[in-house]
């Protein structure tokens, strides 16, 4: 008797990436936070994504922007879908700043 071979599922990694939000900077010193779907290769599409025009040195760098957020007196750009090229690092977000991120205002 002739037995059936299970044969596994396949998922891609698009089916099974979730979108996330992440801080995107770019080799022209672009700092962008946004929502990625993928973030590996040469472009990075971003939903929703801001810019951080300034930041002041309570930020404490651009990680600092990742870790806790736009801190009193960035200048954070209105939400737009963005494509970015020339990457140079792709950081995750945490909660507490992708809130302060979503909130900031133009100032």
């Amino acid at each position: 008797m002739a037995t059936k071979k299970k044969i596994a599922k396949k998922t891609t990694r698009k089916t099974a990436t979730k979108e996330r939000y992440v801080l995107v900077t770019t080799e022209f010193r672009g700092v962008f936070a946004g929502y990625a779907k993928d973030t590996d290769g040469d472009v990075i599409r971003l939903r929703a994504a801001r810019n951080c025009i300034y930041w002041p040195t309570s930020n404490k760098g651009f990680l600092g922007l990742a870790d806790m957020g736009p801190q009193e007196g960035a200048c954070i750009g209105p939400p737009a879908d963005i494509e970015l090229r020339k990457i140079t690092c792709v950081a995750e977000v945490s909660e507490a700043a992708k809130a302060r991120w979503e909130a900031s205002p133009w100032k």
